[in-house]
Formats: structure tokens, C-alpha cells, sequence
């Protein structure tokens, strides 16, 4: 398999268990962080949800379910070469593919934003048109370049948009862009500025009986409640929206997830690895 040739030793997710094949989920690390244009450090996420993790309890009390009841295996972060965007891409694509080939639903921890890319390419390949992608974030990422680079984490949901289909892609809590990237937006997809739990109810019906792929930016939380991100942007949702937006989401056809833009440096009450990590607690008990 490619992705046993591309892994890192490290922690574990809270509750994982020791046997990939068994396992209906399966989490990897995406430790890349070399578009980030403002403050770096995302490399450094996935590992620091994992040990965040280990402070929580496996008993949700919002779903009345326990981690001990789902299949899930943590299979460490990927080994990304430094510098080679192209390349780190591929490989992030190669361990989707597996993970998705193999019958299990991934769920990616960045990282930047940009590895979202070619995970939902191979997602895509295998649900097609009818695949649905949430993305919840402060910023649009529609643009076409940045900085005279088309791969960059202000980019990823317009490269997206090449291939997934336009009106199967909804925003949520976005507050920040260049002007062309909305006018793209609400011409093509699905727009929804500033809130997340009103809106993402308004299209419940729409989404119920299709695939749907979501992916977190941690920066669609206020920075209040998670500041240790590379852009915190002012105005967002806090953690008990972010938490009943995943709950909204219960029972559905969710069939994989990332988790980008944590960067813990600019962590140093842990409230932000904490949150992440409970972010994916609830989502594996919510869908996955």
C-alpha cells in the first residue's frame, strides 16, 4: 500500500484500535504546511490534536455514544518531502485513494488548507457528480492564484471547483476574501457569509441523500476560541456552534473529513488542539 510506505510513527487518537483492516475509519496526518501566507506552523496540527485528544472522554454526553463503539484506526502522519508541494500532494492523494479503495472513510488532519485538494479529487472519483463538499471556514479559498502560485491554501475550493460539481458546494462562516472570489461564489455555489448552524439547517433536505464530504478550517471559530491558527480572523462562530453544526449532521451519508489549519505554536493554552480534537470525536460518533 502506498500509504504504509509514506507514515511517520507518532501518537494516537484517542480510543484508536490496533487493527487498520477491521476499521470502518481511518485518520491520517497531513503535516504540510509550505503555502501558508501568513503565520506558519500547521505541520505541527495532527499531532497536537492527538495528545489534546487524550484529555477528553470517549463517552459523548451530547449523543449518549462511546469511541469504544466505532472501528477506527489512527495511522500516524504521512512522511511529506519539505518544500515539494507537488509531491506532497501526490502522496496525500495516493493515502486518500487507499483509505477510499479499501472501503473506509478517511479523516485528514492538516496541515494547511491546500491538502484538502486531492483528497476530494479522490473522493470525487469515486462518488462523482452527486458527491456533496461543506466546507465551514473564514475565508472564500476561491482564488485562482496567490502570489503567482495556483497550489496555496487561499485556493483550494476554487481547484476544487474544476471538478466537483459547483452547485454541490456550500460555504459557511466566511468573512473574509478578495471581492472576485464572492462574485465566483455566489454565482457558482452555494454562499453563506458569517453563520454556520442556521444556514447549514436551511439545506439539510437538499444533502440528506447524497455523499458528502466536509472539510473544517479551524478558523471558521472566532479566534477567541481558537487562536492558534496561522490567519485568525475576527467575527466567527464559537465552539457551541461549531459543536451543534456536526450534530446537525447526524446519521448522514458523510464519507470523509479533514481538519486543517491548527497551528499550535500560537496555542499556548491548548485550547485550540482541545476543541480540534472534539471536533473529531463528535464528527467519527455524528456520521463517520
Amino acid at each position: 500500500m502506498i500509504i504504509k510506505d509514506n507514515l511517520s510513527n507518532g501518537g494516537k487518537f484517542l480510543g484508536s484500535n490496533d487493527d487498520y483492516y477491521k476499521s470502518e475509519i481511518v485518520i491520517v496526518g497531513a503535516p504540510m504546511d509550505y503555502t501558508v501566507s501568513f503565520k506558519p506552523g500547521t505541520r505541527f496540527g495532527p499531532q497536537a490534536i492527538r495528545m489534546a485528544s487524550l484529555g477528553l472522554e470517549e463517552y459523548s454526553v451530547y449523543l449518549d455514544r462511546s469511541l469504544k463503539d466505532k472501528k477506527y484506526y489512527d495511522y500516524g502522519d504521512l512522511i511529506l518531502p519539505y518544500g515539494n508541494v507537488e509531491k506532497c500532494l501526490n502522496i496525500i492523494g495516493d493515502a486518500a485513494k487507499d483509505i477510499i479503495d479499501a472501503g473506509k472513510k478517511p479523516i485528514f488532519l492538516g496541515g494547511e488548507h491546500l491538502i484538502s485538494a486531492p483528497i476530494l479529487e479522490k473522493v470525487f472519483k469515486k462518488y462523482g457528480n452527486e458527491l456533496v463538499v461543506l466546507h465551514f471556514d473564514a475565508h472564500t479559498d476561491l482564488r485562482t492564484e496567490f502570489f503567482g502560485e495556483r497550489d496555496s491554501h487561499a485556493t483550494v475550493l476554487r481547484i476544487a471547483s474544476e471538478f466537483v460539481n459547483k452547485k454541490n458546494m456550500y460555504h459557511f462562516g466566511i468573512r473574509s476574501g478578495v471581492k472576485e472570489e464572492f462574485v465566483f461564489a455566489f454565482k457558482n455555489t452555494n454562499m453563506f457569509l458569517y453563520d454556520v448552524v442556521e444556514p447549514l439547517k436551511s439545506i439539510l433536505d437538499n444533502i440528506k441523500s447524497k455523499p458528502i464530504y466536509i472539510t473544517w478550517d479551524i478558523d471558521v471559530l472566532d479566534p477567541a476560541f481558537a487562536p492558534g491558527t496561522g490567519t485568525p480572523e475576527p467575527g466567527g462562530i464559537t465552539s457551541k456552534e461549531a459543536l451543534s453544526a456536526i450534530h446537525m449532521l447526524k446519521d448522514l451519508n458523510v464519507v470523509g473529513m479533514d481538519l486543517v489549519e491548527v497551528s499550535p505554536d500560537y496555542d499556548h493554552s491548548g485550547i485550540t488542539s482541545i476543541l480540534a480534537a472534539k471536533l473529531i470525536r463528535e464528527s467519527i460518533l455524528s456520521f463517520l
